[in-house]
């Protein structure tokens, strides 16, 4: 005898929702920047340390003096003509995710993680892009100038990217353009080691058609590309970014930045910290990760701008 016609199947009273959707274990973001600058320049741990200004004292070198060998001849004392810097910890950055209890229920565990993780990478992409911001300082710049007056060609390292008339030019990046912005910094005793140069993508593919840049003493074995690292070239670390900057006087212009370590320092205050707190009124938890930090240019003349097109 037929059992009828009011069977109970899926598509019945809606009941998919009683099928159990799956969640996969893998999550994948879109895509991933590399974080570089913040690894290659000088750090200054403070946190625990109570103020918002670190001031930074930056002494002049001293010269040697001749000492007469007459009678009670005095030595020829140093004039300390030194300078500082102040850097201002004033940059606190958070990313913040509401997590509703309905979601949490349905989803596995490594939902939270892969947004603690997305946290932690956006925090270090605003720390790396504010430390790019500092390169505009180079070579005595006009703080806050952002047209990068004070840059150079990446073609020959030589001519400035903005020249007296104002208007703005660039080159692709070459290897006399490398030597020459070496020279920049030899030519203020900057030390010989701890120098990295940092390029954007495009930098990275012009390098690659120059035979120089792809002969086994630059790239090594290649494990190291993995880090943003591309090789090591006249002693100077080569690293590709894709935060370098655009200036504001050329949307089709990249800077890059040939520079020693501690020509920028960046203070870390806090963190990165996540906290999560339970908001009952939304029956879902508030998860947010921040970070405090500063940072600023000890040696003007410690690096030096590169500018190049963008394509």
């Amino acid at each position: 005898m037929a059992l009828g016609t009011n069977h109970i199947l899926p598509a019945a009273l809606d009941t998919a929702k009683f099928v159990p959707e799956i969640w996969s274990d893998e999550i994948f973001a879109a895509h991933k920047r590399n974080v570089v600058l913040a690894g290659l320049v000088r750090p200054m741990n403070v946190k625990g340390k109570k103020g918002d200004t670190i001031n930074l004292p930056v002494p002049a070198r001293g010269s040697a003096s001749q000492k007469s060998i007459t009678a009670q001849a005095q030595v020829t004392l140093i004039a300390e003509t030194g300078t500082g810097i102040q850097i201002s910890l004033n940059q606190h950055w958070e990313y913040s995710r509401l997590l509703e209890d309905f979601a949490e229920a349905v989803a596995l565990s490594s939902i939270r993680k892969f947004y603690t993780d997305d946290g932690g990478h956006a925090l270090a992409v605003a720390k790396d892009t504010y430390l790019f911001n500092q390169v505009q300082k180079l070579q005595n710049a006009t703080v806050g100038d952002a047209v990068y007056s004070n840059a150079y060609i990446a073609g020959d390292g030589a001519t400035l990217y903005v020249d007296a008339a104002g208007n703005a030019n660039s080159t692709a990046i070459t290897d006399s353009g490398i030597r020459r912005s070496i020279q920049r910094l030899d030519d203020q005793f900057i030390p010989m080691t701890d120098r990295f140069l940092v390029v954007p993508p495009v930098g990275r593919r012009v390098m690659s058609g120059i035979a120089r840049f792809t002969e086994q003493a630059f790239v090594g074995d290649g494990a190291s590309i993995r880090n943003g690292k591309l090789g090591d070239v006249y002693g100077v670390s080569v690293h590709v970014s894709p935060n370098c900057p655009t200036p504001t006087t050329g949307t089709t212009v990249r800077i890059g930045v040939l520079a020693h370590r501690n020509a920028i320092v960046l203070a870390n205050v806090l963190g990165p910290r996540v906290q999560t707190q339970y908001k009952q009124e939304y029956l879902a938890t508030l998860l947010t990760a921040d970070t405090i930090f500063g940072a600023g240019v000890a040696y003007t003349f410690g690096g030096v701008a590169l500018a190049m097109p963008s394509a």
